[in-house]
């Protein structure tokens, strides 16, 4: 197992600073969930009230405790709750103020409590209207395009449509828009894919961790991803971890797979193939769903349980979609851009990739060059629009 990295810790990221991407997460974004929510269902006058308040005590408040009767509130002091309690949500670290905030949404809009709202997630509507949208039948039908390509360009086309979620098409078209030689600032700022199939020989005896990211049309190519991996044997097992409750709008939980899956196997073409693919890995085993409660953390995972990093210590690969699994994999930090990935995630406790489109501030293991010339293209815009992306791979 790798060492613990002696790369000494950037500041932590704080909303705390007008104009900053995290303010604007605390500021703006944060209300207009709460207004989106409050019009999502029939909420009674109760939920109503708890929304209201939610909104007055992330914005103008302070972290106030959850209820003596919460199921998790252990669980949560365990993780910080405390030492947060009574301060500004602007003043506590980024990721803990954002993950709290998740589950305060939850408490007030009644999903944990006996009652009618108990279980009924609150950004379902959204979820399914993405699902549902005729863009993923365009996405799906480019499926059929793909028996075509040679192994190579299919497994690329694959990953990157992994890569890019709901712009999934920009894969499947390998067009010159991911051709890192087509301009100073490539959509792909890191590359490290030659690296993640190495680890991945067609010998069907791999395992894979897939730490989810986002449902809808983001879910739907990591399932296409995963389904092929098993079909061509580059790994004989796969473990997909999704959140245990719903989570930053849109990520990932088990209904949401099922959604997805029912998805695939309902449509036409090789989309109904890789569905019933993953159908049938499901029901021999070989397809595993995880929804670990570290899943939903305030925390980096430098700082995962035991449990947790025994199971991803046993996989040949674990791969982090997204953006928030790669704030909690290097660190939320203010890192330098060209700060080692290795050396940040040295105590995984096997090999790592992370497949992210850029949509915060954090990033690791550029070289001197890309980032100049980001900088000089784009000023800091390339770290949050959602225009770039990497592949990063720690054997």
């Amino acid at each position: 197992m790798p060492e613990r990295s002696d790369t000494p810790p950037a500041p932590l990221l704080l909303g705390n600073e007008p104009g900053s991407f995290p303010h604007s997460v605390l500021a703006e974004r944060h209300p207009a969930i709460i207004r989106q929510v409050r019009e999502s269902f029939p909420y009674g006058p109760e939920q109503h009230r708890a929304l209201d308040a939610l909104l007055v005590q992330c914005t103008k408040g302070v972290v106030e405790p959850l209820p003596a009767d919460a199921h998790d509130r252990d669980r949560w002091t365990a993780w910080g709750a405390d030492a947060h309690t009574g301060r500004s949500w602007f003043d506590v670290p980024w990721l803990w103020s954002e993950s709290y905030f998740y589950r305060q949404l939850l408490q007030a809009v009644g999903y944990f409590a006996p009652g009618p709202w108990q279980g009924i997630d609150p950004f379902r509507p959204s979820k399914t209207a993405e699902l549902d949208a005729p863009e993923t039948d365009e996405e799906l039908s480019a499926l059929d395009a793909l028996a075509d390509l040679p192994d190579d360009e299919r497994d690329r086309a694959l990953l990157h449509g992994s890569l890019w979620g709901n712009r999934a098409d920009l894969g499947f078209r390998l067009s010159a828009a991911h051709d890192e030689t087509s301009s100073d600032t490539p959509p792909l700022v890191a590359d490290d894919s030659a690296t993640l199939w190495s680890l991945l020989p067609p010998s069907g005896s791999a395992t894979l961790c897939l730490i989810a990211d986002n449902a809808g049309r983001e879910l739907v190519p990591d399932l296409l991803l995963i389904a092929h991996l098993l079909t061509t044997g580059r790994i004989g097992r796969a473990v997909l971890h999704i959140k245990a409750y719903p989570y930053y709008v849109s990520d990932a939980t088990h209904t949401d797979v099922l959604d997805a899956l029912r998805r695939l196997t309902s449509a036409a073409g090789a989309a109904a193939t890789y569905g019933q693919a993953l159908w049938s890995a499901m029901t021999d085993g070989r397809l595993t769903v995880r929804a670990h409660p570290f899943s939903c953390a305030p925390l980096p995972y430098a700082e995962m349980p035991g449990d947790l990093r025994a199971e991803l210590a046993a996989a040949t690969l674990t791969v982090l979609k997204g953006d928030l699994n790669y704030r909690r994999l290097v660190g939320d930090h203010r890192w330098p851009p060209t700060t080692s990935f290795a050396e940040v995630t040295a105590y995984f406790p096997g090999p790592v990739a992370a497949l992210r489109t850029l949509k915060s501030d954090v990033i690791t293991g550029l070289d001197a060059g890309t980032e100049a010339a980001l900088v000089a293209a784009e000023g800091q815009r390339w770290r949050t629009g959602g225009t770039h992306a990497l592949i990063q791979v720690r054997r």
